[in-house]
């Protein structure tokens, strides 16, 4: 059974700075997409960040030019530094992943991000 842990959640200023880390159970060397999304209380889940099977990255757009995702392939954890953070990026992170040859989405519990004002 395949394990997302998230971490590097908490509460902040606005302005100030974050890294969320998903590490993973199995090998990350083959995925096709491993990202971040997030959920604010009353609205959808939405994408912050994710590398695709082609290695490429894909970003929200309320997130550009502030987040960056990462990945070390070593250590199986992607990453997702969080800059100039705004209140309303305040939400539950939750990564997700699927591995190539599989229709599966595999989430994490998620970690609360809160940006107060």
């Amino acid at each position: 059974q395949v394990q997302l842990e998230e971490s590097g959640g908490g509460l902040v200023q606005a302005g100030g700075s974050l890294k969320l880390s998903c590490a993973s159970s199995l090998s990350i060397s083959n995925l096709n997409l491993m990202g971040w999304y997030r959920q604010a209380p009353g609205k959808q889940r939405e994408l912050v960040a994710t590398f695709t099977s082609n290695g490429e990255t894909e970003y929200g757009d309320s997130v550009k030019g502030r987040f960056t995702i990462a990945r070390d392939n070593a250590k199986n954890t992607v990453y997702l530094q969080m800059n100039s953070l705004k209140p309303e990026d305040t939400a539950v992170y939750y990564c997700k992943a699927r591995w190539i040859g599989s229709i599966r989405n595999y989430w994490g519990q998620g970690t609360q991000v809160t940006v107060s004002s």
